[in-house]
């Protein structure tokens, strides 16, 4: 994926989440299916994107993610949620819920 698509999704979508990972990190490998649950149960309209930081560094750089995993959530295309490496699932959901209801309405 392209940065002019991403930011087109931004752009154009109610709510976005951005997941940058590493091929060589454990801890995203780990994360990654969990917050994928979490966001196909919990968030299903908010569109996922899931990219390695280092095949993408362009992208890496727009966002100012320095290190992986990085989470990024956008709802009405601002910047809602960063998360760097040590980030509580439930944390991230209980920030979530109220702006998601009431962005689903």
């Amino acid at each position: 994926m392209q940065l002019s698509q991403i930011k087109e999704l931004i752009d154009t979508k109610d709510g976005v989440m951005l997941y940058f990972s590493g091929e060589n990190c454990n801890v995203c490998h780990a994360l990654r299916p969990k917050i994928k649950e979490m966001f196909d149960k919990e968030f299903p309209i908010i569109e996922q994107v899931w990219l390695d930081a280092h095949q993408n560094p362009e992208i890496s750089a727009h966002f100012q993610v320095f290190s992986v995993p990085t989470l990024i959530v956008y709802l009405g295309g601002r910047e809602f949620i960063k998360e760097g490496r040590a980030m509580s699932l439930h944390a991230l959901s209980q920030k979530l819920q109220r702006p998601y209801q009431i962005m689903i309405g």
